[in-house]
């Protein structure tokens, strides 16, 4: 078992950036695959980007490549989102969820989640 707490959301304007920071609890967050997943109101869980153990493999979906960047440092157990050019549509609660298998989309593939942390862009 392995606790996640998000954190870094807020209020930003179109055109802005944020970074998003995922704290894990386990001295062996190193052993799972991180992702990003967000959910806007009436809208289904969306894929946002994942990355391998050692982070040196990543997957973003197409609607924040060239925009998001995903990174990890194991040694402070730790993920961010660093998220640049901004949109509205953008505008969710942003989750860091753990998988004990491969990098995917799915949720499913997905077996803890933190509490997540709301992002709003304005426009």
């Amino acid at each position: 078992q392995v606790q996640l707490v998000e954190s870094g959301g807020g209020l930003v304007q179109a055109g802005g950036s944020l970074r998003l920071s995922c704290a894990a609890s386990e001295r062996t967050f190193s052993k799972y695959t991180m992702g990003w997943f967000r959910q806007a109101p009436g809208k289904e869980r969306e894929f946002v980007v994942a990355i391998s153990r050692s982070g040196g493999t990543t997957y973003y979906a197409d609607s924040v490549k060239g925009r998001f960047t995903i990174s990890r440092d194991n040694a402070k157990n730790t993920v961010y989102l660093q998220m640049n050019s901004l949109k509205a549509e953008d505008t969710a609660v942003y989750y860091c969820p753990a998988a004990e298998g491969i990098i995917g989309a799915d949720y499913r593939l997905y077996d803890y989640w933190g509490q997540g942390t709301q992002v709003t862009v304005s426009s």
